[in-house]
């Protein structure tokens, strides 16, 4: 059974840091498509960071160019998003999610809050 495993959230300060990872249990994440979408209240889920390892390719949203990263670990199976300059505007339920090219499976979301 395939699941997909979120940490890392939590409040923090605007202008602040914060590190999320996405451990893949029963899926080798690095040989897919792996993002991090989020979801905001009031609003649609919005893709943040997507990275394909076979290609060596990122994106991002453009409101987080610059302040986030994206990154896989193939050692421990996980992908990661270190989030710096976080802003209020971030704040929203971080979604991992790994796209196989017929399945999408998605962790259930951690919560990142930025506020003083």
């Amino acid at each position: 059974q395939v699941q997909l495993v979120e940490s890392g959230g939590g409040l923090v300060q605007p202008g602040g840091s914060l590190r999320l990872s996405c451990a893949g249990i029963g899926i080798t994440v690095n040989l897919y498509t792996m993002s991090w979408h989020r979801q905001a209240p009031g609003k649609e889920r919005e893709l943040v960071a997507s990275l394909t390892s076979a290609e060596g390719s990122t994106n991002y949203l453009d409101s987080v160019k610059g302040r986030f990263t994206i990154s896989g670990n193939n050692t421990e199976n996980r992908v990661d998003l270190q989030m710096n300059s976080l802003k209020p505007e971030d704040t929203a339920v971080y979604y991992c999610n790994v796209h196989t090219g017929w399945l999408d499976y998605w962790g259930k979301g951690t919560l990142v809050t930025v506020s003083s």
